[in-house]
């Protein structure tokens, strides 16, 4: 019988394996040398450490600023079809927020980034591409590095679990510690998509696997869920290398106020030495590592780091009182993310997931179901069964103007997701009727943002300004992208389902009508990148093609600030397959 009150042994089994586990920094032994010091149990920072634990003769510290997965609201973050609910606004998450974004009205948007072990794989939604393989070879070139191609990571990529369903198996792999799946229960809308994909086969071509480095077309979508539970690299990664390693520390509750230089080598300064604390006024405590500092904290916490230790843009850090040390003018610009925009439908059925969104009845039923055996709604991603990546045609005006900043001709320039119901996260629910939604993403977005810092205070969040929708291109892409939505929606397979356009969604008929409704409910798909990015020249970038910091000894970066480009795609795959070859990097670096 399936229990989610199973998931309240977890700590139970972390404190009976072989590595120490702290929930406050005072609690660690600052007499311990370790090898290795992550910052940062997110998607990256716990593959690293778990890969680097399989040397039992290095010592690894994973320090997290944020909350242990296991608690009273873990369902949250562990039963799939809640994971939209995780963030923002929880114990689970940073809970940032934008400065105005002019193009959406000058709202200050939430940006979400998870505050909990496992870091944003524990609260995003689960959606699982790996990406096209032109994106690949594209970081590969910038980085001076043919080991980042296609072909050199695709066997990373094999390091997940698949389980059986509408997929290409040759190209999955069976026993990795990461779990993805297809969807868990099928949606009311499914036989329309797929009727609709084959009357406008041109324009929506099946694709039998996004995940084979062709990403074009429609096909099904794989999430990171195993059986009834979500699969993170908390759960993944980080408790299986706890409880099997005595070579593996966590100290979580524990947030890094930044890197202390402590010599030079080469005439180069050294960070080495983490300073974090538990809170703003709690004790400050440091831990050295005779090897290396891993920054795995994310788009946002990396760059924050480097730049109240001294590292960023000179004349901005003397700006807020920080004494610069190394002037490295990239850090924390060149933030690019995803831009969302949901449009719905009203439908002529009783079947979508729109009463379980409402807490209705259905919901109840939903939840006895999933208690029982862990199967039904529940168990399976909330947003969407299938997904489509398409690009502009070759002769479409926008790249005639603007160019093409994709990596290649198999690499889209905008993504389709069908929602079985209302799906939003910037409009208010309706309380009442059955919807569909389809969700319009621009997947290589040419807007580029920055990190700053507000202050030289580590507590207090820095100013986060994506400049979502800021260019051109970006409006002139979601909106083909909206009407290419619209054209989907308008084939036979929807005759007798759609009734007509859901009221807010009324005039997105005309280019200023989609103008208008981005303007008021576009938002971000929680896709931050490139803060900290490559590059294998010199004077530009902040790490080199093995991710070490540029003008530093001591430290290496690996998470989604690094990339030289987004990923046109769900993101959390590439940054797992990135990880997995960076742990091998690091190995080969120091003999391991």
């Amino acid at each position: 019988m399936f229990s989610l009150l199973s998931l309240g042994l977890v700590l139970a089994l972390l404190k009976s394996g072989l590595a120490a586990v702290y929930d406050d920094p005072g609690q660690l032994p600052m007499d311990k040398q370790y090898d290795f010091v992550i910052v940062g149990a997110g998607t990256a920072g716990n593959v690293i450490a778990a890969r680097l634990a399989e040397n039992a003769s290095t010592s690894i510290l994973i320090v997290e600023a944020g909350r242990n997965n296991v608690g009273f609201d873990s369902y949250l973050i562990t039963i799939p079809f809640f994971g939209p609910q995780a963030s923002p606004h929880t114990t689970f998450d940073w809970n940032y927020t934008t400065i105005p974004q002019e193009p959406l009205n000058n709202q200050l948007i939430a940006y979400p980034r998870g505050y909990v072990l496992g870091g944003s794989s524990s609260t995003n939604y689960m959606v699982y591409t790996r990406g096209s393989s032109d994106d690949y070879d594209r970081f590969a070139d910038l980085a001076g590095d043919d080991g980042w191609n296609w072909d050199n990571l695709f066997p990373y990529a094999l390091k997940g679990h698949n389980e059986t369903g509408q997929y290409i198996p040759s190209i999955h792999g069976t026993d990795g510690p990461l779990l993805t799946s297809i969807y868990g229960y099928p949606a009311d809308t499914d036989d329309r998509v797929i009727a609709a994909t084959a009357e406008l086969s041109e324009e929506f071509p099946w694709n039998p696997d996004h995940n084979s480095g062709n990403m074009l077309g429609v096909s099904w979508m794989h999430s990171t869920i195993g059986g009834p539970l979500r699969s993170s690299s908390a759960t993944a990664y980080l408790e299986p290398a706890l409880r099997n390693h005595s070579n593996l520390d966590l100290v979580y509750n524990s947030q890094v106020t930044r890197l202390i230089q402590n010599g030079e080598i080469e005439g180069l300064p050294v960070f080495t030495t983490v300073e974090f604390a538990r809170n703003p006024t709690a004790p400050r405590y440091n831990v050295s590592a005779t090897r290396e500092v891993i920054l795995s904290a994310g788009a946002i916490g990396t760059p924050q780091i480097l730049m109240l230790s001294g590292i960023g843009r000179s004349l901005d850090l003397a700006a807020v009182g920080i004494k610069p040390i190394i002037d490295l003018p990239e850090v924390g610009q060149n933030l690019v993310d995803h831009p969302l925009l949901p449009i719905q439908w009203n439908v002529d059925s009783n079947g979508t997931m729109d009463p379980i969104y409402r807490a209705e009845a259905a919901l109840e039923a939903a939840l006895e179901q999933y208690y029982a055996n862990g199967t039904g709604r529940l168990a399976a991603n909330g947003v969407s069964t299938q997904m489509a990546f398409l690009r502009l045609p070759e002769n479409s005006s926008i790249l005639a103007e603007f160019g093409d900043p994709t990596s290649g001709p198999g690499s889209p320039h905008y993504e389709l997701a069908f929602a079985d119901g209302f799906f939003t996260t910037s409009q208010t629910n309706p309380t009442s009727g059955s919807y569909f939604s389809i969700i319009n993403v621009v997947v290589t977005p040419t807007s580029r943002g920055a990190i700053t810092l507000a202050s030289n205070d580590p507590f207090q969040h820095p100013t986060i300004d994506p400049k979502i929708l800021s260019t051109d291109y970006d409006v002139n892409v979601m909106i083909e992208s909206v009407k290419a939505a619209q054209r989907f929606a308008a084939a036979h397979a929807w005759d007798g389902y759609i009734t007509g356009p859901y009221i807010g969604s009324v005039n997105t008929t005309t280019d200023d009508g989609i103008k208008e409704y981005l303007s008021r409910w576009a938002t971000t798909i929680k896709h931050p990148f490139c803060t900290a990015r490559l590059s294998k020249e010199d004077g530009e970038g902040v790490v080199d093609g093995q991710l070490l910091l540029k003008k530093a000894k001591g430290v290496r970066i690996v998470d989604a600030s690094v990339f030289p480009i987004i990923p046109a795609g769900h993101p959390q795959a590439m940054v797992y397959i990135i990880a997995e070859r960076a742990a091998d990097v690091i190995k080969a670096a120091w003999g391991m």
